[in-house]
């Protein structure tokens, strides 16, 4: 049986895990100063102190990926066969979807905007020798290919050369995991009563998996530290001065979309802002420091669920969808103004036409970047759709990190928030729960709440 802290007797600030994480956060960002200052060793390499950092924070964020794979099967499995429960199952499917492309559509129309207001490409002063055409791009092609599992684990295996040889890696595509799952599922319900076996498999192993996964999130204080530490370090914030307009224009927008737009549509839907904020925060953060929706999947689902009060059947499937295909930082604000920026940048001009493409790629193409390369994918697929030359992206490699933060964090929020209102319209959101979550500290997502 799950328990809650009473709202009425909260532990003090200075106790609660949010507090841990806060001053992680100040160590991290210390810890990040003083090994930029150190600068490179002896030898040429990063120093110490660097790679500390770097190596604890990777390793908290591998920890959390390595849980990805086998939550979101066992999740949504367990979620459609809880669904079938539900009266209004494929309404909430068909909400979820609609919102998510509202929403999107509001964020890359704030973008555009801004690129337009702020002018990025004109005012920024980054020199045009930095022009370059990245590793990874994005097409149409890799988002219908990406639909079609390539294997039962979603697994894709890549080889890289090196001067010792080569070296293959192993890495799974959220989206056909996805995939998987909700055919898995629907076909377990199909096969009738033979199937509860696996079920009742199924939903034992995904209680395993949320227990490992509580243990995960009570490291995200070390793993802050790595993660900030590593992010200042390695980029510090002087870069932001070659292109401070556009850097301004990409934090403007993720600000209005996370404080204003999100807090109106709570609004509308009678719920308090400040209440969805102090139970989503958890995963919001993370998201800022790990700069992975996906690495921050596990823990958006267990404070959407526990926090938030979404019913666990329905948020287990919203919320992995939303991880892979609600990126309203990554696939709206950022592609939109960065668009701009290059068109500006090489003097091209854009009309009516070329707008509706961006706003299209947004809504519709932000699937595409799942499994592949985040941002970098979806703006290579959006100047690729509108004709403009892909060596602009090259111009704004050298911020990317650091605007990151920040987009991942705005996906996270969305990826909380529309499980949240659909819920709340569908009738089925535990109100006193989401009323309740000032009082809540650390979230166990195996089914309990409970303070350090």
């Amino acid at each position: 049986m799950s328990k809650t802290l009473s709202p009425s007797a909260p532990k003090p600030f200075y106790r609660t895990f949010g507090f841990q994480v806060i001053v992680a956060m100040i160590i991290g960002l210390a810890l990040g100063l003083i090994a930029r200052d150190l600068g490179l060793d002896a030898a040429g390499k990063p120093n110490w102190l660097s790679v500390t950092l770097q190596t604890v924070g990777s390793i908290f964020v591998q920890l959390l990926r390595a849980l990805v794979p086998a939550l979101i099967f066992t999740a949504i499995v367990a979620s459609i066969s809880n669904l079938r429960a539900l009266n209004n199952a494929a309404t909430l499917v068909w909400q979820t979807l609609l919102w998510f492309a509202i929403t999107a559509l509001i964020a890359v129309a704030i973008g555009i905007t801004l690129g337009l207001v702020i002018k990025p490409g004109i005012n920024s002063a980054v020199l045009a020798t930095s022009a370059a055409v990245p590793s990874s791009t994005g097409s149409w092609l890799d988002f219908l290919k990406g639909l079609i599992p390539s294997n039962m684990l979603g697994l894709q295996a890549s080889t890289k050369m090196t001067d010792g040889g080569a070296s293959t890696s192993l890495s799974f595509n959220v989206l056909q995991i996805v995939i998987i799952s909700i055919v898995v599922g629907v076909a377990a319900l199909r096969v009738g009563s033979i199937a509860e076996p696996f079920l009742d498999f199924n939903r034992a192993l995904l209680a395993v998996v949320r227990k490992i996964l509580w243990w995960v999130i009570r490291l995200t204080p070390i793993g802050t530290i790595g993660l900030l530490g590593t992010a200042v370090a390695q980029y510090g914030w002087e870069t932001l001065a070659q292109l401070g307009w556009f850097s301004a224009a990409v934090y403007i927008g993720l600000g209005i979309v996370l404080f204003v737009v999100y807090p109106v549509v709570l609004l509308l839907h009678g719920l308090n802002p400040a209440r969805f904020f102090a139970g989503a925060w958890p995963a919001i953060q993370l998201g800022f420091v790990s700069r992975s929706s996906i690495g921050t999947l596990p823990v958006t689902e267990a404070v959407t669920e526990n926090n938030l009060g979404v019913p666990r059947e329905y948020a287990a499937f919203a919320v992995p969808l939303g991880a892979t295909t609600k990126m309203d930082g990554c696939a709206a604000i950022y592609p939109a103004i960065a668009a701009i920026f290059v068109a500006q940048f090489y003097n091209i001009p854009l009309g009516l036409q070329e707008y509706v493409l961006i706003a299209f790629v947004s809504v519709i193409g932000s699937a595409a970047t799942a499994g592949l390369t985040g941002a970098i994918v979806m703006l290579t697929l959006t100047l690729s759709t509108l004709g403009l030359p892909l060596q602009g992206v090259g111009l704004l490699l050298a911020v990317d990190p650091i605007l990151d933060m920040g987009r991942t964090a705005v996906n996270v929020a969305g990826q909380a928030l529309i499980p949240t209102i659909v819920a709340k319209r569908q009738g089925i959101l535990d109100q006193a729960q989401y009323d309740s979550t000032a009082g809540i500290d650390v979230i166990d997502p195996s089914g309990a709440t409970a303070t350090a």
